[in-house]
């Protein structure tokens, strides 16, 4: 019994021992993960933070830009231009549209421009000419001969529209007398801005 004792006495001793550091680990852990929660919160605000600061720097280049203020206020005048099929690309046809842009820039008119498909003859210019005019068109022009020529003949029953025919002697070889809103400008140098003046004029005198 005498060594019996102290082996039930050293095992209890070793037991309290073993509880005592147990319950040392578990507070330890404890407070590690009260370490490790607090860190974690601490770096998810950082990474929030920095998520909203770069929402805030580059939010502004994912908005539409802001209109400018200063944008021009088109008028209710329409200046057309009646071209051949290859448009305003090249020759005299491109720079009649820059000086009709160029008008437009002081007048504040609208501009715009319509091909002539298919044939061309003055004939098959005609129905592309009464879309222009059935379009409300202010003041028209015309370049190229079939254009010019149906331009020309037609000008006499719209006393309201204002006719700018661009070529040498234009409208002449189609027989038209020509009136008082036909304008003739002839190709050459100076057309872009002898096209510009007329265009100016015959929106003034609409306006």
């Amino acid at each position: 019994m005498s060594q019996t004792r102290p082996a039930k006495a050293e095992r209890t001793s070793g037991g309290e021992r073993f509880a005592a550091v147990g319950r040392a680990a578990v507070t330890w852990l404890r407070s590690l993960r009260g370490r490790t929660i607090v860190l974690a919160a601490g770096a998810a605000v950082v990474v929030a933070a920095v998520a909203v600061a770069g929402v805030l720097l580059f939010r502004h280049d994912d908005r539409p830009p802001i209109p400018d203020t200063r944008a021009r206020h088109y008028t209710e005048v329409d200046a057309c231009l009646l071209t051949d099929k290859k448009g305003i690309t090249a020759g005299a046809a491109a720079e009649v549209w820059q000086g009709m842009q160029d008008a437009s820039l002081k007048t504040h008119a609208r501009v715009s421009y319509a091909p002539v498909t298919g044939e061309q003859s003055a004939a098959n210019a005609r129905p592309f000419l009464n879309g222009l005019l059935q379009r409300s068109c202010d003041v028209v022009l015309a370049v190229g001969w079939p254009e010019v020529t149906a331009a020309a003949q037609t000008a006499p029953q719209y006393g309201k529209v204002g006719f700018v025919l661009v070529g040498t002697g234009s409208g002449d070889k189609a027989g038209a007398k020509g009136g008082a809103n036909v304008t003739r400008v002839d190709t050459g140098d100076g057309l872009r801005a002898d096209v510009a003046g007329a265009v100016e004029r015959a929106v003034d005198g609409r306006a």
